[in-house]
């Protein structure tokens, strides 16, 4: 055999795609396994010719679940982001948009089976620690798709997905406020450095020169901005603990802006080399937690809610995603929990193959 076929379902989660795997299907080796990824998803060429990959960040995903070694958890989400054209692969994030698919990935491939009319599942991130109850449709114990829930940036309706995130303040740099400030200050740009589900380098878009209202198609061209706001982005992950971030795709950075579309803010998401077309989940926790702590830069954009829980609407190029946080505010802000709605849905499965000089397989 010169190639080697590894059984996958490929889904979408959220506004993201990618194939989701059984981790005992794949080399344990971190090294070897980031090889694998590259072959199978294409990584190396702009358009993912020779492989699964759809050419954009957020179709480069990979998911790979297996039996939880938490007690508390059903399943072990083990995250990988694999670069289009670079061959390289971060393994330090999460992604809260392909989680949406965990639930159904994990019934699919016979890691979980369904309950009652909905069904449960306790995911537990294992690159960043974060615990997750999602809750499915499952009428008569059998899983749908189909369904009447909308999300922007996605044709079409499914079935709901409910997702409830617990333990993701400091999920990388063990904090809330990596640097210990609510503000910093870098190349004359005011920032927050925040922590939660995924470390975030915010700032306003007014003081790149935005209007913060700015298409996916004009930031992306806007090379200008991409060149200053790396740098902020390298000079704040050295800040927050994380070292030379320079080939890594965390911290991702964020602008807000004041609503125009009757949302709670205007958010702008970079993944970070290039703009997200609507907003991650785990960026969107950060933004949403960021949004509602007094003193950060988001002071003076919104008409801040103080009540617990608050659904904070972030308004994104596709449209609108909600966040309802549940917080304290007795001391500064404490965040307990964030939920979301999202959907997914099994667009194939099988086999995708590496050439056997890669691997040769378990």
């Amino acid at each position: 055999m010169t190639q080697t076929g590894i059984p996958f379902v490929f889904m979408r989660g959220g506004t993201s795609r990618g194939p989701y795997f059984n981790r005992a299907d794949l080399p344990e080796e971190l090294d070897r396994l980031a090889e694998v990824l590259i072959a199978a998803l294409g990584s190396g060429h702009p358009i993912n010719i020779d492989g699964i990959g759809g050419g954009v960040a957020v179709t480069t995903k990979v998911a790979m679940l297996s039996p939880s070694e938490d007690p508390w958890a059903d399943v072990d989400y083990f995250f990988a982001q694999v670069s289009v054209s670079d061959r390289l692969v971060d393994f330090k994030p999460t992604c809260g948009n392909i989680l949406s698919g965990v639930g159904p990935a994990a019934i699919e491939l016979g890691l979980v089976t369904p309950t009652t009319d909905e069904t449960e599942i306790r995911i537990r991130a294992v690159n960043t620690g974060a615990k997750v109850v999602t809750k499915l449709q499952t009428p008569g114990g059998v899983l749908t798709y189909d369904g009447a829930a909308e999300i922007a940036g996605v044709p079409g309706s499914a079935a709901p997905i409910a997702l409830n995130f617990m333990g993701v303040v400091g999920s990388s740099t063990g904090k809330f406020l990596p640097t210990g400030q609510l503000r910093d200050e870098i190349d004359g740009i005011e920032i927050t450095c925040m922590d939660v589900a995924m470390p975030m380098v915010l700032a306003r878009a007014a003081d790149f020169g935005l209007s913060g209202h700015e298409t996916l198609a004009e930031l992306n061209e806007n090379k200008a901005f991409f060149a200053r706001m790396e740098a902020v982005r390298i000079e704040a992950g050295a800040r927050m603990g994380m070292g030379d971030v320079a080939q890594s795709v965390t911290p991702k950075f964020g602008l807000f802006a004041p609503a125009r579309d009757g949302g709670t803010i205007a958010a702008r998401y970079f993944m970070p080399w290039d703009t997200h077309p609507n907003m991650a989940v785990t960026g969107g926790q950060c933004m949403a937690s960021c949004a509602l702590t007094p003193g950060t830069i988001a002071d003076g954009l919104l008409d801040r809610p103080t009540a617990s829980p608050a659904n904070v609407v972030l308004e994104h190029p596709s449209g609108t995603i909600e966040v309802l946080v549940n917080f304290d505010a007795s001391e500064g802000f404490a965040l307990n929990s964030a939920g979301l709605l999202r959907t997914a849905r099994k667009l194939a499965d099988g086999r995708v193959y590496v050439p056997a000089h890669i691997w040769q397989g378990p």
